[in-house]
Order: C-alpha cells, then structure tokens, then sequence
C-alpha cells in the first residue's frame, strides 16, 4: 500500500468524516453526500450533544407532573417538542459554535477535521443552516404556552455568549451548563405555567452535571488549548481534576434530590418519593463509575467517558417514569 505521508486527521478531512465522530454513524454512511457536512455542523454524527440538551427537559417535565399530580396528552407533546426541537436548536448552537471558532478549531487536532476549518461548509453557507434550523425550532416553541415561549426566547442569550467564554473565564464549562441545562426550567414552565425552587434547583444540578462531564471532555485538548490560549475548568483544575469531579458528583446529587424532596412531598406518596429519590443515587453511582476510570492522558477513554452520559442521564428518566406509574 502505498504511503501518501498524511497524518490521520488529514485523512479524515480529506474524506470528509470528522476524527471525533462515531465510527460507523449514520451521517457518513447513509445520508446524502451534499447533506453530510452540514449533518456533521449539527452533531448528527455526534449525537451525544442532543441528549445532553434534551435529558434536562424530560428531568422537569417529568418532576413537574410528580408536583402537581396530573397529566394530560399535552404533557406527550411537551415531551415529543422538546425532543425535536432539541435536535434542531442543539444543531443551531453547534454550528455557531464551530463559526465563532473556526479558527481555534483548525489549531486543534481533534477539530481541525470540523466542516468549516477543514474547508467543506463556507462560513455564509453555515449560517444559513444555522438560522434555519432555529427557525424551525422557533415555531415548535410556538406551540407552548407563553410563559414557556419566553423562558425559550431568554435561553438564547447564554447560548450566544458560551462560545465566547473560553477566550474571558477558565469556567466555559459554567457557561456550557446554563445553556444547555434551560430546558429543566422551560419543560417545568410548559407544565405549571410558572417557576418554583424544585426547578431552580434540578437546573443546578444539572449545571453540575455538566461541569462533571464537560471537564472530562476538555482534557482531550489541554495541550493544544495551552497553545492558543484557550481557558478551561480541565487546565484550570489540571491534576487536582479528580478532586472537583467528585465534588461536582456530589453536588449533582444532593441538588436533585433536594429538587425531588420539594416537588413531591406536598402531593406524592411514599412510594413515589422513595423511587424518585432513587434516581439520584443511581446516577451518582454512574458518575462514580466514570470518575474511577478518569485518565486525563487517555483521549480513546476520555470520549468514551463523555458518551456515556447519555445513559447517565437516563437513569432519572427511568426512575421518574416509574413514579409515575406508581
């Protein structure tokens, strides 16, 4: 075989599949050739993104209903919107991430495969996509009550700023966690019709959350970060990381168990609070299982470790689904 001296990533740009991306995924493999780098702007080769938005949004839907004991086929509406409008938006925010970086990301290695640095999606012809998809998004949300609608409108705001947050703070990862984690208050809202400290509360913890599994993830790029100054919680903490991943651990946990204790003891029964308080506890012992095999040096690992959130997250909509069955 004859040796064209290209690294891996050149490779990878080369045939248009980006080095981060799930082996084997569908955007590669069965999408039409035009549509895939626009695909791979959205992160639809790279799913994980779109449930770490989306999970919060089930978390306050689902407690909402455990507060206020009914549910109606709105909810399942709630419920379905929030997932496709959480692909759109998680789409949205991907590619104005990957516009507003687009230099850093050519400086990286694990980005520079990305469809903008590496030359296959033009920056006019990215945001175009990316108001398109927030448009589609947008009229979902049109389909929720007002108070929702404006909780949606107001998400933007931190959305917009989070991708410039590395170049001012060394807590982005903050940042990425009041973006993405909105959807606990919004769900909550579109169920209620107004705010409480059961949702305020499973938004921190969810920002928690995130800077558990953010953290992890930036430490794939420390060294590259280091170069072209790039501010992270995974240069910031370096070494001592596994100490604040643990307290992260704790304080998503104790922060959605005392969101649980709020919303369900006015109205629950006993066998409700029991499994909803479950749900915590089952998710701090993923957490814990992912904090023991941390390797900062382990990039195949590190990734490994992100993904792996998705069922993370899962695990409090398993046990609030069983709640309400109960």
């Amino acid at each position: 075989m004859t040796d064209t001296g290209q690294r891996p990533e050149q490779n990878e740009a080369a045939q248009g599949t980006v080095a981060d991306a799930v082996t084997g995924n569908w955007v590669d493999t069965l999408a039409p050739v035009r549509a895939r780098p626009y695909l791979r702007l959205s992160r639809a080769d790279r799913p994980i993104g779109t449930w770490l938005l989306l999970l919060p949004c089930w978390w306050g839907l689902m407690l909402a209903i455990l507060h206020t004991g009914t549910a109606t086929l709105y909810d399942a509406w709630i419920a379905l919107g929030c997932a496709i409008g959480d692909f759109l938006m998680s789409g949205a925010c991907c590619t104005w991430k990957d516009i507003t970086d687009r230099k850093f990301d050519g400086a990286v290695a694990r980005t520079r495969s990305r469809p903008i640095p590496s030359g296959q999606v033009s920056v006019k012809g990215a945001v175009i996509w990316m108001v398109a998809q927030a448009l589609i998004s947008f009229c979902i949300l049109l389909t929720f009550p007002p108070a929702a609608i404006l909780m949606g409108i107001v998400s933007l705001a931190p959305v917009a700023i989070y991708p410039f947050a590395k170049r001012f703070t060394w807590w982005p990862q903050a940042f990425l966690g009041i973006a993405f984690n909105w959807g606990a208050l919004l769900a909550w809202v579109a169920h209620t019709g107004s705010l409480g400290w059961p949702p305020v509360l499973l938004y921190l913890a969810g920002i928690a959350w995130t800077l558990f599994y953010d953290t992890i993830y930036a430490h794939q790029d420390t060294d590259d970060d280091a170069l072209i100054g790039i501010k992270s919680t995974a240069r910031l903490f370096a070494e001592n990381s596994p100490r604040w991943l643990r307290n992260f651990l704790m304080a998503t946990v104790m922060l959605m168990a005392l969101a649980i204790l709020l919303a369900i003891l006015p109205n629950g029964n006993p066998l409700q609070l029991v499994l909803a308080l479950a749900a915590p506890w089952a998710m701090g012992w993923h957490l814990a299982w992912q904090l023991r095999r941390f390797d900062a040096d382990d990039n195949e690992s590190l990734t490994r470790i992100f993904r792996s959130n998705r069922d993370a997250g899962l695990i409090p909509v398993l046990f609030f689904a069983l709640c309400l069955l109960a």
